[in-house]
Order: C-alpha cells, then structure tokens, then sequence
C-alpha cells in the first residue's frame, strides 16, 4: 500500500515537473511538446514498475526495469528540487516578463517580432539549468554508489564495559539491498573489507535484500565467507518484511550468521563478557513481527555493557527506557540523496553518526549499498568498525 501511495504521490509531482520542462518551453501542438510529454509519461511508467516488481521477481528481469526507472527517480528528485529553487528567481523576474510579452497570447512561445517571447526564454533557461545540474548530480552520485565503502572507525566508550573487553571491535554493515542493481559482486567487495579489518564481531543491521531467498541466495553466499573472533550476528530490516522474511531467517544460518530474534548473547572478550542484544524491525508488528527491546534485554545483569543492534534509529526510545548503553543501526543510508536527510532527520531523530540520548550512545551508519537509484550523493557509502572502549 505505501509503494502504491507514493507512486501516486510522484505522478502527481511529475506533473508539475512536465509543466516547468515540457509545457512552458513549447508550443501547443508541437512536436516537441508531444515528445517531451511521451517521454516522460514512459519514465513514470518505467520507474513505477521498477518500484512495484523490484522484490518480487527475478532480479535478471527486474533490472531492465530498475536502472531506467530507478536513474530517472534520482534525475526526477533533483529536476524537481532545482527547479523549485528557481520558483524564486523567476517570481522576481515576472514583472520583465509583463513587461516584454503580449498579455494576449499566453501560449504563444513567439513575440510580435518572430523572437522568442521572454516567458519562453526564462523558461528554457531555468529547464536547462535545471537539466544540467540534476545530470551533475546524479552522474556523480552514481560514481559514489557505486564505488567501494568507505570503512569509518569509531571508538565509543561505555561506562559499564568490563576493561578486560576493551579493543572488542564490531564491523557494523547496513542497507546492502541485494536486489536487480546490486548483486555477487557487491557482496565479495564488502565481505573482502570487513575481512580486511580482522573485526571480533560482526553485526548486520538489515535491510540486507530487496527480493526473494530463490532469486538472491546466490548474491548472498559469499556472507559466508565473513571472518570474526565472536561470529557474525544479523537483525531484519523493513524490506527483509517485503522480501519475505521468515524465509531469509531461516536461510542467514547456512551462512554461519545467526538471527537475533529481540534476544541477547553474552560476548566474552579477552575474559570480559558485555551483552549483545537483536531487536526485529521497528515495522515487524505490521507481519505480527514487532521488535521487543523489553524481550531483548530480558535477563540482562545490570552491571555489565549492553550493546543493542537495530535497523531504524526511531528504537533509542525503548533502548533508553531500557538502560542500553549503545544502540547500533542504520536505516538512513545518511540521507543518500541530499538534501533528503533533511526530512530522514524528522522521521529518524538521526541520520548518520554518533548521538547521545541521556546515558543511552547511538551510532548509525550511512549503509553499505542503496535503495532504488544507483546514486548517492552527500552520503557515501560506509562500513563502520565499532571499538569498544571502558570510560
């Protein structure tokens, strides 16, 4: 129901951008309005059937659904972003433009001379300046997504940390998406950095697929190959519940990762123990699924460390009713797109990085792949290694 919703949602936006780039640049009847408008109607088509099909069928077809309609998402995002900011300059310059052009003839793209008239030419100034820069955008952003992760390392101190535990070291992975854009490859790449950083634990906080255990299975297998001193642990995402999720439960353990299931494990590091909690994702309830941090920590010796993994930032209320010392999750992607991390803050509280909320630590990473459109820009893409350290 909500991809239903915002496909309806862009349709209707797109219509305002038809009429900034198609409608006020041509004329009526012409062919150049006829192609633009076709043009456009097909990427609407092509993006929504890429959004509607991307988890449900084999991602070999999907994609020559998903990159047509997933670039255009991203070109649409930042024509309508750019050209919103130009709403400004053109609303200062509407009185040269009543000045020059004939009140008569508001469809005319001609003056009374053969020119063009000065509405048209801001027009097609500001739809060609927009053009330009939603390419540059979305060119670069492509560059960004599509290259490696970055790998952040981040000390965090928790009062409670037995000093024996100290240097315990937890890769922390995020939105990798398998699905009709990212695939073997991708996985091999992530797998081969957290390797690399000879981490103790590893930790995947969901959204690991977009698509089924039948048409994905190959693209994860290399998370076998995930090396660490405690193992590797994994909680659902929200697109693992689009994905069929009990499914991909019950297949992360052939690939020696283990579920936690709004559950905790004791980690001994170097004779230190701290707890490591999985809560399910914040939308599970919707698929009688819900993340249970008070089920989670159930148990729980109150003088010793709890660090806790979720998918979505929006679980650091229940973590700090419930006395964890530090929260990790991802979710975000960091905005991907910016300026979208403007309205991920809203909904989130928190888009990438460190936080602190009463005596409860949050770090969310910006995610390791990306949702819908190949592009990422403001927002690189990261694998997060996590120190943990005594205060």
């Amino acid at each position: 129901m909500f991809i239903l919703l915002a496909i309806a949602l862009i349709a209707i936006v797109h219509l305002y951008v038809w009429k900034r780039l198609v409608f006020d640049t041509t004329s009526p009847k012409s062919r150049a309005r006829k192609v633009g408008t076709a043009a456009i109607v097909a990427l609407v088509l092509l993006m929504g059937v890429a959004l509607g099909t991307g988890t449900s069928i084999d991602p070999a077809i999907a994609r020559w659904f998903a990159w047509p309609g997933y670039l255009w998402l991203a070109m649409f995002f930042y024509l309508l972003v750019v050209l919103v900011v130009l709403e400004i300059p053109r609303l200062a310059l509407r009185g040269w433009v009543r000045k020059g052009d004939k009140p008569a003839e508001p469809e005319s793209t001609a003056d009374e001379r053969g020119g063009v008239t000065r509405r048209v030419a801001l027009a097609r100034g500001s739809a060609a300046v927009a053009g330009v820069v939603a390419t540059g955008f979305v060119g670069y952003g492509m560059t960004v997504a599509l290259g490696p992760p970055t790998v952040t390392r981040v000390p965090i101190s928790l009062p409670r940390l037995d000093p024996r535990a100290s240097g315990c070291r937890i890769a922390l992975i995020s939105d990798v998406h398998l699905g009709p854009i990212i695939g073997r490859s991708f996985t091999e790449r992530i797998v081969e950095l957290v390797n690399a950083e000879r981490p103790d634990l590893v930790a995947i906080a969901g959204d690991l697929v977009d698509g089924e255990v039948r048409h994905l299975a190959h693209a994860a297998e290399p998370l076998a190959d995930l090396r660490s001193t405690h193992g590797t642990f994994y909680v659902t995402g929200n697109h693992e519940y689009f994905s069929g999720y009990r499914e991909w439960i019950e297949h992360v353990p052939s690939l020696g990762i283990r579920p936690l299931r709004n559950e905790h494990v004791d980690i001994e590091h170097n004779g230190g123990v701290f707890h490591f909690a999985g809560i399910n994702d914040h939308i599970g309830y919707q698929w009688q699924d819900p993340g249970d941090v008070a089920r989670a920590v159930e148990g729980r010796d109150p003088d010793k460390a709890l660090v806790m993994l979720a998918h979505q930032p929006v679980d650091i209320t229940p973590a700090v009713e419930h006395g964890v010392d530090l929260m990790l999750a991802g979710h975000t992607h960091g905005g991907q797109l910016s300026p979208f991390e403007l309205i991920v803050s809203l909904q989130q509280g928190a888009v990438a990085g460190s936080y602190q909320f009463d005596d409860t630590k949050m770090y969310v990473t910006r995610g390791a792949g990306f949702w819908g459109p190949p592009v990422r820009v403001g927002a690189p893409p990261d694998i997060t290694i996590v120190e943990l350290r005594p205060s």
